[in-house]
């Protein structure tokens, strides 16, 4: 496994202990065991109901990590949800045009990987809440042409768990890559189990 690496000044927030204190609150612990380097994707599973959306923000908030993530763009719209949705982190996504989202996202990495700045990219290889078949590619694509690790992300409601352990190199070998991720989130249980997607592209 690829050393482990903080940067304290990247790492900061200033809600963090108020954040981990809401988790611990509700239940939920963390596993985590720190990122691998300044760049890389974070595939978040599984993604069944609303209540995934504020645990996934406390533990990114309680770990204080710079991570950005996508959303659709109606979100980004109104005068309060917007402003909030671009301060913790969010990039509007216009579905009606996202075939140039993953070159522009694999390009906007190189240049933080030029600068040595921090590029993290959380995502919802399910993009839905409702019952879906398997996982969008996008997250595959863009850590394969960015050449960054993918890491394995779990929001398990039957152990109240947020785990951030496993971190891979994505091969192009698409079923070989995606049966290591799925022994990443063997047993995870989301809110919904009914909802969650099986873990294979589509």
């Amino acid at each position: 496994m690829a050393h482990k690496t903080t940067d304290p000044a990247a790492l900061f927030f200033p809600g963090r202990a108020w954040a981990g204190r809401l988790l611990r609150l509700f239940g939920w612990r963390i596993e985590f065991s720190g990122l691998p380097g300044r760049l890389g994707v974070i595939a978040v599973y599984p993604h069944t109901s609303n209540w995934d959306f504020p645990v996934g923000l406390l533990a990114k908030w309680a770990l204080g990590l710079p991570v950005r993530f996508w959303a659709k763009d109606s979100l980004f719209r109104t005068p309060v949800l917007g402003p909030f949705m671009r301060r913790v982190g969010g990039i509007a996504v216009d579905r009606s045009a996202a075939h140039g989202l993953v070159g522009s996202t694999v390009q906007q990495m190189q240049v933080a990987r030029h600068r040595s700045d921090w590029f993290w990219l959380a995502l919802a290889p399910e993009g839905t809440r409702r019952p879906v078949a398997g996982w969008r590619s996008g997250f595959y694509r863009v850590a394969l042409g960015a050449q960054v690790p993918l890491g394995v992300a779990s929001l398990d409601y039957g152990r109240r768990v947020v785990r951030l352990t496993d971190f891979l190199t994505m091969t192009g070998d698409e079923a070989k890559d995606m049966a290591r991720i799925a022994e990443c989130l063997a047993g995870v249980r989301g809110f919904n189990p009914a909802a969650a997607g099986s873990v294979r592209l589509i």
